[in-house]
């Protein structure tokens, strides 16, 4: 390894996470932004639905912390809650400030709409239906016009760390150029994970195959606490088209403009399952769907067909994914099928971003601040993103761990190889998806523990994917009810005396391992 220049702060991932912290250090920090793709790679621009925020006249920021604590089941941070909330007309006004164009009602003010859990139009979009590629753009502009240093095409593959008087503190980032052999270090006194979730850790997901949770495994092995890992969001409409890697979302705010879901007998499936019908809590409606696809054996089609030609002009993202595929939206229901889509846990924070280790920070989906729960209420991710990266900044801002020198910590790290890949995907799939339960989750156990071995050459992606797997089937192992996107067959209900958060740490074989703290505050 060689060493590298020296930075205050380094921030690993682009998306809208990653870049409002850049953004937020900007002029005050030396900083580097460092991705593995270009700056616009990741899963911001994929989003379709929009920000959530309480800006229309109708609405204000405790209705919208309301239905974030109702959708999260019991397992929200009612403190945490309520900056996300009470911040984010402030971020959206940020936003538009630096560019971003979200589409305007005739009379110009800003459009909003409802999705799935909300009860009021709060939901900004732009491009109808191409929201992520705007606020991708918007961000990435404003940027490049700072100063900050972009390292793309570099793969951030682990933290260096040491120890100090106040425990085990960060002191830089390994980082691989994706164009040269071996590694380098960039020395930091502070490091930023904002790397996104864990869609290739599953067969199917919403997001880039690339985006797998090596923030996950890299903090997870520089001594972080994880949380809240058994709350993985399936997003109930994905379009029916593939069986492995990227599928095409199909916009929760269709249904939030009047599109029904109907089986193949052209049945409303929602009615009677829950009052807000087709605009239920997101976990609702995956459950539902893949119940009558089990069942049936046929597929279940989102109707669309009311819409006629407007759906082309509202919906633009939509029709063409659905028409590259053969299917005409404006004239036949839409299949429709839960994919991987969010991860509500991640690395525990504080409200600042601050992890338990000395100088790592984790910010948007990498990161487990609270505000989801056990679910996440719909469009609250780039607005997470937001709101969390201008405070991790402003804590960058005003201080920083001070510079470390000492042994390094070497991690013991399980060899996974490169073949595991496939195995890793197809287990998690099949066991730890919608629906779980105890024997389906011991089974994977079993399966993961057989992929890692010593008498293959170890693959850095494979190990990472291997971590994370293993890390969310001991949490959804450990927590022996049913809430929120956490399912289980054996435990089908929520329970009070299971109001805990799972913690999952590393043990002295690099294994995760999942304990059970004390419980949430009752009286928040």
């Amino acid at each position: 390894m060689t060493r590298r220049t020296d930075y205050d702060v380094v921030v690993v991932g682009s998306g809208v996470a990653g870049l409002s912290a850049a953004l937020g250090l900007a002029g005050h920090r030396r900083v580097a932004v460092v991705t593995a793709g270009g700056l616009t790679s990741g899963s911001t621009p994929w989003a379709q639905g929009g920000i959530a925020a309480a800006v229309g006249a109708d609405d204000n920021p405790r209705q919208h912390a309301a239905d974030t604590m109702t959708a999260g089941a019991g397992m929200c941070d009612p403190a945490a809650v309520g900056v996300l909330t009470g911040d984010a007309p402030a971020r959206v006004a940020n936003l538009i400030a630096d560019g971003a164009r979200f589409d305007r009602a005739g009379d110009g003010t800003l459009a909003l709409t409802r999705e799935g859990g909300h009860h009021r139009h709060r939901v900004l979009h732009a491009g109808g239906d191409a929201s992520g590629a705007e606020v991708s753009r918007a961000l990435t502009a404003a940027l490049r016009a700072r100063a900050v240093d972009v390292l793309e095409h570099t793969e951030a593959r682990d933290l260096t760390t040491a120890f100090s008087p106040d425990g085990r503190q960060v002191t830089g980032v390994v980082v691989r150029r994706l164009d040269r052999p071996g590694a380098d270090i960039i020395s930091a006194r502070a490091v930023v994970l904002a790397t996104g979730g864990i869609g290739g850790v599953y067969r199917t997901s919403s997001n880039p195959p690339d985006v797998a949770g090596d923030g996950l495994a890299i903090g997870l092995r520089a001594g972080a606490a994880l949380v809240d890992l058994e709350f993985v969001q399936f997003h109930p409409t994905g379009l029916q088209v593939a069986t492995l890697g990227q599928v095409p979302l199909i916009t929760e705010a269709l249904r939030g403009e009047g599109a029904v879901l109907r089986d193949a007998d052209g049945r409303p499936i929602m009615t009677g399952h829950h009052p807000l019908g087709d605009l239920a809590p997101r976990d609702v409606v995956a459950r539902r769907i893949d119940a009558v696809i089990t069942e049936t054996g046929s597929q279940v089609g989102l109707d669309a067909t009311g819409f006629g030609a407007q759906l082309r002009r509202r919906f633009p993202t939509a029709y063409r994914n659905c028409r590259r595929h053969g299917i005409d939206p404006t004239t036949e229901p839409i299949p429709v099928m839960p994919v991987q889509h969010f991860l509500c846990g991640g690395i525990r924070t504080d409200q600042w971003g601050a992890s338990d280790v000395v100088g790592l920070y984790a910010v948007g989906e990498v990161a487990a601040t609270g505000v989801h729960g056990a679910n996440r209420l719909a469009s609250n991710s780039l607005l997470e993103g937001l709101v969390f990266g201008a405070r991790v900044a402003a804590r960058l801002r005003d201080e920083l761990p001070a510079p470390l020198t000492g042994t390094p910590v070497d991690p013991v790290v399980p060899a996974v190889p490169e073949r595991a890949m496939a195995s890793i995907r197809a287990t998690m799939s099949r066991y730890v998806g919608v629906r779980r339960s105890a024997a389906g989750l011991a089974a994977a156990a079993t399966a993961l523990e057989s992929l890692a071995c010593r008498d293959e050459p170890a693959s850095a992606a494979a190990t990472n994917r291997w971590t994370v797997a293993a890390a969310i089937v001991a949490a959804a192992a450990a927590r022996q009810e049913s809430r929120g996107c956490h399912w289980r067959a054996d435990h089908p209900t929520s329970s009070d005396a299971w109001r805990h958060r799972i913690v999952v740490r590393l043990d002295d074989t690099g294994r995760p391992l999942a304990v059970v703290p004390a419980p949430l505050d009752q009286s928040a």
